[in-house]
């Protein structure tokens, strides 16, 4: 496909609406098996108009990342972050101190601002200082996808003794 023939690029990526109302760019009825990453689609389709309150997302190296919140105004107190299902959540309430303002600039509305997280990411801590909330995430592959050496020689319950066979183990070998 080419953007040269708008026709048949637009025909390409005709959207097609689910029964939830939501357009998707594939129709869920050619993939079988899939529908967790139609959800994860979905579920960020959803949220991305989350804006409230700004942040960064940073790689600080190969495994490990931060988020970092602009909270001008919550305290601690005021604050929550929780993960549950893979979906990390920051909520900040706001407690009046029963100051009256002449002009309020700084925004301290009640917010709740969601990440979801990749399967094997897990949230070391969180932080405040200077206004920014920082969240520490690490990517922890779990031991069982892990590379790991193999020794040669060496096989558990298996053995390549064919001394006591008399069938064939190779192409050019006779009785």
């Amino acid at each position: 496909m080419s953007a040269d023939n708008p026709t048949r690029f637009n025909l390409a990526c005709k959207k097609e609406i689910t029964m939830t109302g939501l357009q998707t760019l594939f129709p869920r009825s050619s993939f079988v098996g899939f529908d967790h990453l139609f959800n994860e689609l979905e579920w960020t389709a959803k949220h991305a108009n989350d804006h409230y309150p700004p942040h960064n997302i940073i790689k600080t190296d190969e495994t490990d990342y931060l988020i970092e919140l602009a909270i001008a105004g919550f305290s601690k107190d005021e604050l929550s972050v929780e993960v549950k299902d893979r979906t990390l959540t920051v909520e900040g309430e706001h407690k009046s101190r029963g100051r009256e303002f002449i002009h309020r600039g700084i925004s301290t509305k009640k917010f709740k601002r969601t990440f979801r997280l990749s399967e094997h990411v897990q949230v070391h801590g969180a932080n405040i200082q200077d206004g920014i909330l920082a969240i520490e995430l690490k990517y922890v592959v779990p031991e069982k996808m892990r590379p790991r050496k193999i020794e040669i020689g060496h096989c558990e319950g298996l053995t390549n003794d064919t001394t006591r066979s008399n069938t064939k183990q190779l192409l050019n070998e006779t009785n």
